[in-house]
């Protein structure tokens, strides 16, 4: 790949696992840690020249752990997140040599394909941003704060965002650096300068970790993965 075409990926995985209880990123799943198959996922791609892994102080070990294991061939950086998810962003980015491609993806969500990293760089040429989205099977309906419903939402027009998040690096560094409100995606702080964000098919399968369930899920889908 030609410099000027370089692809960074940041992989968040500082968060505190409120809703899950302990740090779901090093329970087992098939024998590894989540965290395992996350970043084995950018750091076997040939897409992708360099990683950066933002953790906390807390996941330090298990993170070098996991990169002494997979032993990469490319560039694999280790530094601690901030408060929020978007600070642990920035200092990813901070970290990240000059690239012109930056895909951001949530250290939960173990089961990214080859072939969703390879649609989300495809798509973020058309604007200099993309994330995947998958149509919602539920009726969604607004609510007020005493639960009573407000309005039924049409569904065709929602999409659930999952990660890898596209962008072009300087867009996404320039919405760091002037959006100071929190959001919970970068796709938001890209919006918020003006960026156009187009969305590409995501994965049923690309599930985030937030219960024990859903590394249920996460075992039986990767099972039948490997088994292919």
């Amino acid at each position: 790949m030609r410099d000027s075409e370089r692809v960074g990926a940041i992989i968040v995985a500082a968060g505190t696992s409120t809703r899950f209880g302990r740090d779901k990123l090093s329970e087992p799943l098939l024998g590894k840690p989540v965290l395992f198959w996350t970043l084995e996922a950018f750091a076997t791609s040939p897409l992708i020249d360099e990683v950066v892994l933002v953790t906390s102080r807390g996941g330090l070990a298990v993170c070098e752990d996991i990169v002494d294991t997979l032993a990469p061939k490319k560039p694999v950086r280790v530094v601690f997140g901030g408060a929020r998810r978007q600070d642990s962003v920035c200092r990813g980015l901070d970290a990240l040599s000059e690239c012109r491609w930056v895909l951001v993806h949530d250290g939960a969500r173990p089961l990214v394909s080859a072939a969703l990293i390879e649609a989300g760089l495809a798509a973020v040429r058309r604007t200099g941003a993309a994330v995947p989205g998958v149509p919602l099977a539920d009726t969604v309906k607004q609510v007020a704060p005493d639960d009573a419903v407000v309005a039924t939402l049409e569904r065709a027009a929602l999409r659930a965002i999952q990660t890898p998040q596209v962008f072009a690096f300087e867009l996404l560094r320039r919405a760091h650096r002037e959006v100071g409100v929190d959001v919970t995606d970068d796709a938001a702080m890209v919006e918020a300068v003006g960026g156009h964000v187009v969305i590409f098919p995501g994965d049923p399968a690309n599930v985030k970790i937030t219960s024990a369930h859903d590394l249920y899920v996460c075992e039986a889908l990767l099972r039948a993965r490997l088994a292919q």
